[in-house]
């Protein structure tokens, strides 16, 4: 019988430090967190067709797909623990569904910046959808560079017996945004000197500078080709 590697980290984790919850018993616990872990996936697959279906809506009628790619994650036990704890909150399973809004993520990666917005707009507007929090980082980028438009929704999800409202992170950027951010995640992370030289910091925010007004040359000369093709299938219909 196949055995779910989440629910085996979850265990091994929970068994290593079982300390911190002591007055649940380590079966029930166990079964909590594997729970809670569904909870979140599901609301992933929910928001994720959702976006699946803009997309193939978006190809149809516009002739093109806005969605690159996207990527998905359940924060793991051990850092939303850490995250609880950093934070000062108490640290049970409510605590981590009422404080931590980033549990579920996904991450949805567009040709060109005006499809950020036109993707956010067109899921925060579907009646199931609530829009709890929103951040643009493109209009208002953070002091290291980093842009992305996050939003943090609400979705139902039904299971047999009940309905959940659940929070989804999602954040959308370009392909030039992802890529800066993968780059410097991994830069970041990869050593103390990163962290601590001022001219690597400066580097990497001359390059999301660089890259946000690629971005936005990109986004001109795409709508510069679409009236182009506008006007060429204006000129056919008038012969």
């Amino acid at each position: 019988m196949n055995t779910n590697p989440i629910d085996e980290i979850t265990k091994n984790y929970i068994t290593n430090n079982y300390s911190l919850f002591p007055e649940l018993p380590f079966e029930k616990l166990i079964r909590d967190f594997q729970e809670l872990n569904l909870i979140y996936k599901c609301a992933i697959k929910e928001v994720y067709t959702k976006l699946e279906v803009l997309s193939e809506e978006f190809q149809v009628k516009r002739q093109r797909n806005p969605i690159e790619y996207m990527k998905t994650r359940v924060k793991s036990i051990q850092s939303a623990v850490e995250k609880v704890h950093r934070k000062g909150f108490d640290l049970s399973i409510e605590s981590i569904r009422t404080n931590l809004h980033d549990m579920a993520g996904i991450r949805v990666v567009c040709s060109y910046v005006d499809d950020i917005y036109a993707i956010a707009d067109m899921l925060t507007s579907q009646n199931d959808i609530t829009l709890i929090e929103k951040k643009d980082y493109i209009k208002n980028p953070k002091p290291n560079g980093y842009r992305s438009l996050h939003l943090i929704v609400e979705v139902p999800v039904f299971f047999s017996d009940h309905t959940e409202l659940v929070k989804v992170e999602v954040q959308i950027r370009t392909i030039a945004m992802d890529f800066w951010a993968s780059l410097e995640h991994k830069l970041h992370y990869k050593s103390n000197v990163t962290k601590c030289s001022i001219n690597i910091k400066n580097d990497l925010k001359e390059c999301a500078d660089i890259i946000a007004q690629t971005d936005m040359r990109m986004q001109s000369i795409h709508e510069m080709v679409e009236k182009l093709e506008d006007d060429i299938e204006l000129k056919e219909i008038k012969i």
